[in-house]
């Protein structure tokens, strides 16, 4: 398990339960509570099932990272955007509105809660590397997982040193049409479609890089997701 220098459960959720019985710890980070795992649901909170698909499908699909089933349990399923929304509409909102894949209670973030949890923990000192407030990726990175770099402040750098914030971002890869980047890179979808509809926004890590990506891409394309109480 990740230890982390101060990372407390969320006031009164310690915990969350999916629909399958899968139970997720959880950690408050400024004010917003989030999931500390990537979420492994095979179903909605409807009992619903999601379907394991093909890659860059426009149908909701989930998909194993490294194509690996033993891999689900410590780095959830990667799932396109279709799957994540579940029929939901975009949201640009503060807090999103989204229920989507996510259990009950809980919501998919927008691209707004992405850049809340961002700038919170640009804002503490304890949480960057080195001098510029950008360098935040190892702060919310896990310790385990991670390809090596010789890059400062990067995520590969000393990977003992992640995780300040206890986010535990796990390198589960993209499952898109470029090869699998598993123990690379993180990719999280946010409820946020961008103008020309076929794409949304995400937040990236990266195993060489100090800085937390922000853009956006197909939908079809599998990413993983976390959940932020409502």
């Amino acid at each position: 398990n990740d230890t982390t220098i101060d990372a407390q459960p969320c006031p009164g959720a310690p915990t969350v339960t999916d629909v399958d019985g899968n139970v997720y710890n959880t950690v408050q980070i400024g004010e917003q509570c989030w999931m500390r795992e990537n979420l492994r649901t095979t179903k909605y909170a409807d009992g619903t099932t999601i379907p394991f698909g093909i890659i860059l499908s426009s149908t909701p699909s989930r998909y194993y990272p490294d194509d690996n089933s033993a891999n689900v349990a410590d780095y959830g399923y990667l799932y396109n955007w279709a799957a994540v929304m579940n029929g939901a509409a975009s949201s640009g909102a503060n807090p999103s509105g989204v229920q989507g894949i996510c259990p009950n209670g809980w919501h998919v973030p927008s691209n707004a809660e992405w850049t809340e949890l961002t700038t919170y923990v640009s804002s503490q000192s304890q949480y960057v590397c080195g001098s510029s407030t950008s360098n935040i990726a190892k702060a919310l990175a896990s310790e385990e997982g991670w390809d090596s770099s010789t890059v400062n402040c990067a995520v590969g750098n000393n990977p003992s040193t992640n995780n300040a914030t206890g986010f535990s971002a796990r390198p589960a890869g993209p499952n898109a049409m470029s090869p699998n980047h598993f123990g690379n890179s993180a990719y999280f979808w946010s409820a946020t479609q961008i103008t020309n509809n076929n794409e949304a926004m995400f937040r990236s890590l990266y195993s060489n890089s100090a800085n937390v990506g922000d853009n956006a891409d197909d939908k079809r394309d599998g990413y993983s997701v976390r959940c932020v109480r409502n």
